[in-house]
């Protein structure tokens, strides 16, 4: 067993256990080109029960924890690109951060991780993996210094030449050197011991005593460096002296040698090309990591992970902060990673489909506390997905009419047989019995082959196993109350040959915009970080006045906005009063217009049910019900103008199908801005899907759609209408890419 923080920390731990056996002892000449681990459970437990359970009180921490995966098998293939999909709050990022922490038994030790981790939203993430690029930096350093140094085996190399070096003058100087030598030696020594005590701490069996052997072992080691770092060297003619400052010259050549194979200048070039892809310029490599926003130190840590040479690159939400065309050349650089000969592993959460789609070639599906696999991308599995439910319904039905004929006529045949004392119909109905038997259930097994007595191992009640129709783990489901009505009509907002500058000499941010939204109206809005989207939103609902042009508002108008920083301002609330709980927040916000039967219901009509709502603290919900709990609060008064920036992060793909659905069937009008092209196809351009996953021609629902749809691209902060919508604005970003060629 497992886990990742002391006893004494408030935060939750990670606990993990899986199948070893006395065979298990030595796994240091272990590949990394497989990762096989049978029999996983996963789970999350409060502090306390990781002190219980190293005392042997398995017992009580059992009852604390929740558990993620039960008796789960985990396989990862070389070179093989994974998306790992699953519910809100079904522990993918917890998945992850096991993994990129070694708290899951039977990993390679040389295994080489580097993770992408989301920011924390709640106890099911609470804190950055340690083997992660940190979204956060000391002080003074810059974004470029900060990206470079995300490459450990390159900092440990500097760390240690740098401690052993010295300057030229003193290189012969036999004390000083061997005093540098024992310096780096303790400095070494102290950053293995971690992955030693998580060795020792995690394995149980004989793995586990081996490993606390080597512990002590390594704990000495410890001891003797130093002693010898705090000993007075008095004979620099000593042989044992003049054996260290023998293998410290030795060393220090072969470090220098080391570090030429990693020039900076390549390196530095690499780490330039991977942050002007995703949108840095010249003048925010320079700045401080600490001077920037969430979402650009969230890029900077996307970058410091591409950079590095990994065996499991870990991605969690890694289009969250980016426009379309970063997510376009991360999706190239993936796709040519993949077909590289470095054999690097991605295993990838997202929700953005069509990225998903590009870039998996397999699905591992979370999924009733267990890892289901699938060998094609999401598209594909879910195609396969309905093949098997339509196939099993069918055969289930035909089964079943077959089955009632049989019962039938077996009744029939005992009764006349019974009645005339026919022994023949009594062998016939015990026939067809027999035969009804053999005909239920599964007549194949799981390789498609025809059914076997071998092939069921054990005790059954049955001679085949049961047909059982998966069921598939749908998103939360999303109902949007109905807009209020408009009295009389016009236009809800009409900007008129709009500009907007935040200062008199600063260059104008938006100019000559002229828009009209009506009600039942789908407006989506794209374009790249920086074109001047926000700014738009901020003169739509009041936050700004513009500097020229006239914006008008319907006397009637509701407006909901849902802001892109929804989420952190309600953890913001959430950290302020640790007892508040959404239902007291919408009690608050609704001042008494709402009783509380309605506001359960509103809240339930967004998946935050029963005690989720009353009693579970902000602070403890995930980054999805924040999200849901902010539409909520939007939505209570019922708008009849939806304005919604960046609305699907944080949530699963599920759940961005779901709210797409309830955006189509509201019938206010929405102005969408989003990366997502997938829900800029559905919502605004009004696309439907066939069950095969390919787009239809038609627009709109089954009955004749006279809802007005346009795709406008801000840019420059100029603003012009996407004539051939969704489609010709990923096309134009695609030759872009094409054209940075990197």
């Amino acid at each position: 067993m497992t886990n990742i923080t002391d006893d004494e920390s408030p935060e939750p731990i990670i606990v993990a256990s899986c199948k070893q056996t006395r065979f298990h002892i030595s796994d240091t000449d272990k590949s990394t080109e497989v990762i096989d681990i049978s029999g996983l459970s996963l789970g999350i437990a409060p502090s306390g029960a990781a002190g219980k359970a190293k005392k042997g009180k398995g017992k009580a921490a059992a009852g604390q924890e929740k558990e993620l995966l039960v008796n789960a098998e985990l396989r990862l293939k070389s070179g093989i690109h994974y998306a790992l999909l699953g519910r809100n709050g079904s522990g993918k990022s917890t998945i992850l951060r096991a993994l990129a922490d070694r708290i899951i038994p039977g990993l390679p030790p040389s295994l080489r991780v580097a993770i992408l981790q989301q920011t924390s939203t709640d106890a099911e993430n609470p804190t950055p993996a340690k083997d992660g690029p940190s979204t956060s930096a000391p002080e003074n350093t810059t974004v470029l210094q900060h990206v470079i140094e995300g490459d450990r085996s390159r900092t440990a190399l500097i760390q240690d030449l740098q401690a052993l070096a010295g300057t030229e003058a003193d290189r012969e100087d036999i004390i000083a050197q061997v005093r540098r030598y024992r310096q780096m030696r303790f400095n070494r020594l102290n950053r293995e011991l971690l992955e030693v005590q998580n060795n020792a701490y995690r394995r149980s069996g004989a793995r586990g005593s081996q490993a606390r052997k080597d512990l002590i072992a390594f704990e000495k080691e410890i001891a003797e460096a130093t002693e010898k770092l705090e000993e007075e060297i008095t004979d620099p003619d000593s042989p044992t002296i003049q054996d260290e400052f023998l293998t410290a010259s030795s060393l220090l050549v072969d470090l220098e040698a080391e570090l030429e194979t990693m020039p900076l200048p390549a390196l530095e070039t690499r780490a330039r090309t991977i942050l002007t892809a995703l949108g840095f310029t010249e003048a925010t490599l320079a700045k401080p990591i600490p001077t920037l926003s969430g979402g650009w130190r969230m890029r900077a840590a996307l970058a410091r992970a591409l950079l590095q040479k990994a065996d499991l690159l870990i991605l969690d939400e890694p289009t969250n902060f980016l426009d379309l065309r970063a997510i376009i050349w991360l999706q190239s650089h993936l796709l040519a990673l993949r077909d590289s000969d470095a054999g690097t592993t991605v295993l990838l959460v997202s929700h953005d489909r069509e990225f998903v789609d590009t870039v998996a070639e397999e699905v591992i599906l979370v999924k009733e506390q267990g890892l289901e696999y699938f060998r094609g991308n999401l598209s594909a599995y879910e195609e396969d997905f309905r093949s098997r439910v339509l196939n099993l319904t069918r055969m289930q039905e035909a089964q079943g009419k077959e089955t009632a004929r049989l019962e039938k006529s077996i009744r029939e045949t005992i009764k006349v047989g019974k009645k005339t004392g026919d022994d023949n119909k009594l062998r016939m109905a015990k026939s067809r019995q027999k035969r009804l038997e053999d005909g239920a259930g599964m007549q194949v097994n799981e390789k498609g082959q025809r059914f076997k007595l071998s092939d069921r191992m054990g005790w059954f009640d049955s001679k085949h196993a049961a047909i059982e129709i998966p069921k598939d783990e749908q998103g939360v489901a999303i109902s949007l109350p109905p807009a209020a009505d408009l009295r009389f009509p016009g236009p809800l907002i009409s900007l008129e040959d709009v500009s907007y500058r935040y200062a008199p000499t600063s260059p104008l941010v938006l100019q000559d915009i002229t828009l009209s939204i009506h009600f039942g109206d789908r407006i989506g809005i794209v374009g790249l970080n920086g074109g001047g989207k926000t700014t738009l939103l901020n003169l739509l609902t009041e936050s700004l006045r513009p500097n020229r042009g006239v914006v008008t508002r319907h006397p009637r108008l509701k407006l909901g906005y849902y802001s892109q920083h929804a989420v952190e301002d309600l953890q913001v609330l959430g950290r302020a009063d640790p007892g508040l709980t959404a239902l007291k927040l919408l009690a608050a916000d609704s001042a008494g217009a709402l009783a509380e039967q309605e506001m359960r219901g509103l809240l339930g009509s967004f998946g935050l049910q029963g005690r989720t709502a009353s009693d579970v603290p902000l602070a403890k919900l995930s980054g999805g019900q924040l999200v849901r709990l902010a539409l909520v609060r939007i939505l209570w008064s019922r708008p009849n103008l939806l304005i919604l920036d960046e609305v699907t992060t944080h949530l699963d793909y599920r759940t961005v199908l779901a709210l797409g659905e309830a955006l189509i069937d509201f019938n206010g009008a929405v102005v969408l801005v989003t990366h997502d092209r997938y829900l800029v196809r559905r919502v605004v351009e009004g696309e439907v899907f066939t069950d095969d996953g390919d787009e239809e021609g038609g627009r709109g629902e089954e009955e004749e759609d006279t809802r007005r749809r346009v795709v406008y691209s801000l840019s420059g902060g100029k603003m012009k209408v996407l004539e051939k919508g969704m489609e010709g604005f990923v096309r134009v970003m695609e030759k872009r890419v094409a054209k940075m060629g990197i």
